[in-house]
Protein backbone atom coordinates (compact mmCIF):
# COMPACT_ATOMS: atom_id res chain seq x y z
CA UNK A 1 0.00 0.00 0.00
CA UNK A 2 1.46 3.36 -0.58
CA UNK A 3 1.97 6.24 1.13
CA UNK A 4 -0.41 8.23 -0.19
CA UNK A 5 -3.33 5.78 0.30
CA UNK A 6 -2.14 5.27 3.98
CA UNK A 7 -2.62 9.24 4.32
CA UNK A 8 -6.57 9.34 2.81
CA UNK A 9 -6.79 6.22 4.83
CA UNK A 10 -6.22 7.91 7.74
CA UNK A 11 -7.86 10.93 6.76
CA UNK A 12 -10.85 8.99 6.12
CA UNK A 13 -10.63 7.83 9.68
CA UNK A 14 -9.61 11.36 11.09
CA UNK A 15 -12.76 13.36 9.25
CA UNK A 16 -15.09 10.78 10.91
CA UNK A 17 -13.89 10.65 14.31
CA UNK A 18 -13.79 14.62 14.37
CA UNK A 19 -17.08 14.69 12.94
CA UNK A 20 -18.93 12.26 15.10
CA UNK A 21 -16.86 13.23 18.38
CA UNK A 22 -16.48 16.71 18.22
CA UNK A 23 -18.78 18.65 15.76
CA UNK A 24 -21.52 16.48 15.90
CA UNK A 25 -21.15 17.16 19.41
CA UNK A 26 -20.90 21.24 19.64
CA UNK A 27 -24.03 22.97 19.87
CA UNK A 28 -23.88 26.58 19.04
CA UNK A 29 -27.87 27.36 18.30
CA UNK A 30 -30.12 25.18 16.36
CA UNK A 31 -29.49 26.42 13.61
CA UNK A 32 -25.53 25.75 13.09
CA UNK A 33 -24.47 22.53 12.01
CA UNK A 34 -20.51 21.98 11.29
CA UNK A 35 -19.92 19.51 8.80
CA UNK A 36 -16.26 18.81 8.55
CA UNK A 37 -16.31 15.66 7.34
CA UNK A 38 -16.63 16.21 3.39
CA UNK A 39 -13.07 17.80 3.92
CA UNK A 40 -12.08 14.14 2.92
CA UNK A 41 -13.25 14.66 -0.22
CA UNK A 42 -12.65 18.10 -0.70
CA UNK A 43 -8.84 16.81 -0.79
CA UNK A 44 -9.16 13.69 -2.80
CA UNK A 45 -6.67 13.93 -6.39
CA UNK A 46 -8.15 15.86 -8.84
CA UNK A 47 -7.63 12.33 -11.07
CA UNK A 48 -8.97 10.10 -9.15
CA UNK A 49 -11.21 7.74 -10.63
CA UNK A 50 -15.58 8.44 -10.79
CA UNK A 51 -16.86 5.43 -9.23
CA UNK A 52 -13.96 5.68 -6.52
CA UNK A 53 -14.96 8.86 -5.32
CA UNK A 54 -18.96 7.93 -5.73
CA UNK A 55 -18.29 4.82 -3.26
CA UNK A 56 -15.78 6.94 -1.25
CA UNK A 57 -18.42 9.20 -0.52
CA UNK A 58 -21.05 6.59 -0.24
CA UNK A 59 -18.89 5.06 2.32
CA UNK A 60 -18.40 8.55 3.92
CA UNK A 61 -21.89 9.17 3.76
CA UNK A 62 -22.94 6.08 5.64
CA UNK A 63 -20.27 6.30 8.57
CA UNK A 64 -21.59 9.27 9.28
CA UNK A 65 -25.18 7.99 9.01
CA UNK A 66 -24.56 5.16 11.12
CA UNK A 67 -22.83 7.27 14.39
CA UNK A 68 -26.05 9.85 13.65
CA UNK A 69 -28.69 7.15 13.47
CA UNK A 70 -29.67 9.39 10.13
CA UNK A 71 -31.31 7.26 7.34
CA UNK A 72 -29.02 8.14 4.58
CA UNK A 73 -29.44 11.74 4.81
CA UNK A 74 -25.59 12.28 4.74
CA UNK A 75 -24.98 9.41 2.14
CA UNK A 76 -27.10 11.03 -0.15
CA UNK A 77 -25.47 14.77 0.29
CA UNK A 78 -21.94 12.82 0.25
CA UNK A 79 -22.80 10.83 -3.51
CA UNK A 80 -24.36 14.02 -4.83
CA UNK A 81 -21.02 15.94 -4.18
CA UNK A 82 -18.84 13.40 -5.47
CA UNK A 83 -21.56 13.01 -8.37
CA UNK A 84 -20.52 16.51 -9.52
CA UNK A 85 -17.12 17.30 -8.06
CA UNK A 86 -15.68 16.69 -11.51
CA UNK A 87 -18.07 19.30 -12.41
CA UNK A 88 -17.08 21.59 -10.46
CA UNK A 89 -13.56 20.79 -11.66
CA UNK A 90 -14.12 21.60 -15.28
CA UNK A 91 -16.19 24.85 -13.95
CA UNK A 92 -12.71 26.53 -12.10
CA UNK A 93 -10.36 24.78 -13.69
CA UNK A 94 -7.33 27.20 -15.14
CA UNK A 95 -6.38 27.85 -18.51
CA UNK A 96 -3.44 25.23 -18.60
CA UNK A 97 -5.40 22.53 -16.93
CA UNK A 98 -4.50 20.70 -13.85
CA UNK A 99 -1.33 19.32 -12.90
CA UNK A 100 -1.36 15.71 -12.78
CA UNK A 101 -0.92 13.69 -9.26
CA UNK A 102 -1.94 17.19 -7.49
CA UNK A 103 -4.81 17.05 -5.10
CA UNK A 104 -6.69 20.13 -4.89
CA UNK A 105 -5.42 22.46 -2.03
CA UNK A 106 -4.60 25.91 -1.23
CA UNK A 107 -0.74 25.33 -1.58
CA UNK A 108 -1.28 23.69 -5.47
CA UNK A 109 -4.31 25.78 -6.91
CA UNK A 110 -4.57 28.92 -4.84
CA UNK A 111 -6.64 30.33 -1.98
CA UNK A 112 -9.21 31.79 -4.13
CA UNK A 113 -9.66 28.76 -6.22
CA UNK A 114 -9.98 26.54 -2.83
CA UNK A 115 -12.62 28.91 -1.79
CA UNK A 116 -14.82 28.76 -4.79
CA UNK A 117 -14.21 24.68 -5.05
CA UNK A 118 -15.11 24.52 -1.50
CA UNK A 119 -18.10 26.77 -1.56
CA UNK A 120 -19.63 25.28 -4.66
CA UNK A 121 -19.46 21.59 -2.74
CA UNK A 122 -20.32 22.42 0.62
CA UNK A 123 -23.20 24.43 -0.22
CA UNK A 124 -24.82 21.61 -2.37
CA UNK A 125 -23.92 19.11 0.03
CA UNK A 126 -25.95 21.51 2.82
CA UNK A 127 -28.56 22.08 0.28
CA UNK A 128 -29.66 18.75 -0.09
CA UNK A 129 -28.76 17.92 3.58
CA UNK A 130 -31.43 20.12 5.09
CA UNK A 131 -33.59 19.93 3.15
CA UNK A 132 -34.18 16.56 3.05
CA UNK A 133 -33.97 16.63 6.72
CA UNK A 134 -36.47 19.51 7.13
CA UNK A 135 -38.72 16.86 4.82
CA UNK A 136 -39.49 19.61 2.50
CA UNK A 137 -39.76 22.86 1.49
CA UNK A 138 -42.38 24.16 4.15
CA UNK A 139 -39.64 25.94 6.02
CA UNK A 140 -37.84 27.43 3.11
CA UNK A 141 -36.80 30.57 4.63
CA UNK A 142 -35.43 29.17 8.26
CA UNK A 143 -34.11 25.96 5.91
CA UNK A 144 -32.08 28.45 4.22
CA UNK A 145 -30.89 30.58 6.81
CA UNK A 146 -29.45 26.90 8.53
CA UNK A 147 -27.99 26.32 5.04
CA UNK A 148 -25.98 29.67 4.96
CA UNK A 149 -25.20 30.01 8.30
CA UNK A 150 -23.64 26.33 8.62
CA UNK A 151 -21.99 26.76 5.31
CA UNK A 152 -20.12 29.53 6.30
CA UNK A 153 -18.99 28.18 9.31
CA UNK A 154 -17.81 24.37 7.95
CA UNK A 155 -16.27 26.33 5.43
CA UNK A 156 -14.44 27.95 8.09
CA UNK A 157 -13.53 24.87 10.11
CA UNK A 158 -12.78 23.42 6.19
CA UNK A 159 -10.23 25.73 5.50
CA UNK A 160 -8.50 25.88 9.17
CA UNK A 161 -8.39 21.91 9.03
CA UNK A 162 -7.04 22.00 5.70
CA UNK A 163 -4.21 24.10 6.61
CA UNK A 164 -3.08 22.23 10.00
CA UNK A 165 -3.50 18.89 9.06
CA UNK A 166 -2.08 19.40 5.14
CA UNK A 167 0.74 21.86 6.05
CA UNK A 168 3.01 22.01 3.19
Amino acid sequence: MSKTNIKYILLFIFAVLCQTLIFDRLYFTNYINIYIYILFLLLLPIETNKFLVLLLSLILGLSIDTFNSTPGIHASATVLIGFLRPSIFRLYAPRDGYEPNKFPSIKNNGFYWFLKYSISLILIHHILLFFVDAYGFSHFFLTLFRILISSVFSLIFIIIGHLLILRE
